[in-house]
C-alpha cells in the first residue's frame, strides 16, 4: 500500500472516514477508473458513494462545463433567473418529468442531499399542519438535525445529541430480522384512536436502502404504501438520493412500482459530474412555500446545472438504455454465481448489489484485498458487513467483468484464509 502523505493526516480532522478505508492518494479519474499519484490504476465500484453514476469526467459533461466556464458563465446565482438554470429545468421537464406524466415543481435546495430532506420534512409539516413523520428501520436520510431525526442509525443520532423528534420508526418490509408487515401495523396505528399515535404528516422511504445493507422494498409493498398514504392525506416522500438517477435501471427508483410520490428528493448523481446539487420535486398542490421561506446561499449550483442538463442526454440515447439492461443482466448473473460458489446472500436491484458476508471483520479483509488488487469497493449494512457493488452505469462490460472477477476472487481467497486459520 502506498503510504499517505502524513501532512494530510496531521491537518485533516479525525472525522474523515473513506480515506481510512482507502489509504491512497488519488489524483485523476476517467470513466470507471481512478489513478493514484504513482500512476497505479484502480477500478471504481464506489462511484463517490453514488454521486458518480456516469463515471469520472464524462466527456460530454466535461465539455459543456469547460465551454460554460470559458464564456464566463455565472458560477453563483442563488435563485436568480439564469440561463444555466433555465436550460436544466427545460431539459429536466422534457426528458424526465413529461414522459413520466409528472407535474412536480422543482425546488433547488442547499448543495447536499440532507438539505433536500430537510426541505421535504419542513414542507410536509407546513402543508398538513401535522408533525409526526414515519420512517423505517435501516433508513438513512442525512446527518443534519431534521434528517437525523428520521435516520435509523442510533449511533449517528446519539453523537449529535439528536433524538427521533416527532418520528415513528417502523420495520422496513425486509431487514436483518426478516420480513415484516409494517403497513398493517401503520394502518392499525392510524385507525385506532387509542393507539397513542397521531396521523402522520409524512412517510419517508427509500425504495432501496443503501446504508442499511442493500434491502429493497417490493413493488407491491410500495403500491400499498402509496394507497394508504393517499387515503389518509399523508405526504409520501421518496428519498431517491441514492437509488435515483438510474441506479435501479429506471431514472427514478419508484417507477417499477408504478407509483407517484408527493415529494421526491434528488442529489448525488443529479449533477452527473459529482458537483454539489440537490433538488426537491414537489406536487403542485403541496407547493405552499412563502417566497424565501426556505433558502440558502448555495441553493442552485450553476456549474452543476450545466453538467446536469448534459447528463440528461443519456436518457434519450437508446444505446445507453440498452447498455443499462446489459449491465443489470451481468450483475444478476454475478449474484447467482456468488451464491452458488460461496453460499453468501446477495441482495439488490438494477445496478446495485449487496453481498452479505455476515461478518464485519471478514468484509473488511475482503475490502482491503480488493484495494490491493486494484478495486475500490465500499461496505455497508448495520455492522459494515455487506460488500456494496456500485459500478458506473456507463462502465464497459470488460471492465465490469474484471471488477466482478476481482471481488469474487477476494471472496474465495478470504474464505480459504478463514478455513486455514481455523
Amino acid at each position: 500500500m502506498i503510504p499517505v502523505d502524513p501532512t494530510i493526516e496531521s491537518i485533516e480532522s479525525s472525522v474523515r472516514s473513506y480515506s481510512r478505508k482507502f489509504p491512497v492518494v488519488f489524483t485523476t479519474g476517467k470513466g470507471p477508473l481512478m489513478l493514484d499519484e504513482d500512476g497505479r490504476e484502480y477500478l471504481d465500484f464506489f462511484c463517490g458513494s453514488g454521486a458518480l453514476n456516469y463515471g469520472h469526467n464524462p466527456a460530454s459533461q466535461k465539455q459543456a462545463l469547460l465551454d460554460y466556464i470559458e464564456a464566463d458563465g455565472l458560477t453563483h446565482g442563488l435563485d436568480l433567473f439564469t440561463d444555466a438554470k433555465r436550460t436544466f429545468l427545460h431539459r429536466f421537464r422534457q426528458v424526465v418529468l413529461d414522459p413520466r406524466g409528472l407535474s412536480h415543481r422543482v425546488q433547488s435546495c442547499g448543495p447536499t442531499g440532507t438539505n433536500a430532506v430537510e426541505a421535504a420534512l419542513k414542507l410536509a409539516r407546513k402543508a398538513t399542519g401535522r408533525r409526526t413523520v414515519v420512517s423505517f428501520h435501516g433508513g438513512f436520510h442525512g446527518v443534519s438535525e431534521g434528517s437525523l431525526s428520521v435516520t435509523g442509525n442510533r449511533a449517528l443520532r446519539q453523537s449529535s445529541g439528536t433524538g427521533p423528534h416527532a418520528t415513528v420508526f417502523l420495520p422496513y418490509p425486509d431487514g436483518p430480522a426478516g420480513p415484516f408487515d409494517s403497513l398493517d401495523l401503520l394502518e392499525r396505528m392510524i385507525d385506532d384512536p387509542y393507539s397513542g399515535s397521531e396521523i402522520p404528516a409524512a412517510v419517508i422511504v427509500e425504495t432501496v436502502q443503501s446504508d442499511g445493507g442493500i434491502y429493497c422494498a417490493p413493488a407491491g409493498w410500495l403500491r400499498k404504501l402509496r394507497e394508504l398514504t393517499a387515503r389518509h392525506g399523508i405526504v409520501l416522500i421518496c428519498d431517491d438520493i441514492f437509488a435515483g438517477c438510474g441506479r435501479t435501471g429506471d431514472f427514478f427508483s419508484f417507477e417499477e412500482a408504478g407509483i407517484t410520490p408527493d415529494l421526491i428528493t434528488l442529489s448525488k448523481s443529479i449533477s452527473g459530474y459529482g458537483l454539489p446539487l440537490s433538488l426537491l420535486l414537489i406536487s403542485p398542490e403541496l407547493d405552499v412555500w412563502e417566497p424565501g421561506e426556505h433558502s440558502g446561499t448555495f441553493r442552485g449550483n450553476q456549474l452543476a446545472f450545466v453538467t446536469a442538463a448534459a447528463a440528461l442526454d443519456h436518457w434519450t440515447d437508446p444505446g445507453f438504455l440498452a447498455h443499462l439492461r446489459v449491465v443489470q443482466e451481468r450483475l444478476a448473473a454475478f449474484a447467482d454465481t456468488v451464491y452458488l460458489q460461496t453460499g453468501l446472500v446477495v441482495r439488490g436491484r438494477g445496478l446495485v448489489l449487496g453481498v452479505d458476508t455476515g461478518d464485519a471483520a471478514y468484509a473488511e479483509r475482503i475490502q482491503r484485498r480488493c484495494l490491493e488488487d486494484g478495486l475500490v469497493i465500499e461496505r455497508c449494512g448495520r455492522e459494515d458487513e455487506v460488500m456494496r457493488v456500485l459500478p458506473a452505469l456507463t462502465i464497459g462490460t470488460e471492465d465490469l467483468d474484471r471488477g466482478l472477477d476481482l471481488l469474487l476472487r477476494s471472496l474465495h481467497e478470504e474464505a480459504r484464509h478463514a478455513v486455514h486459520a481455523d
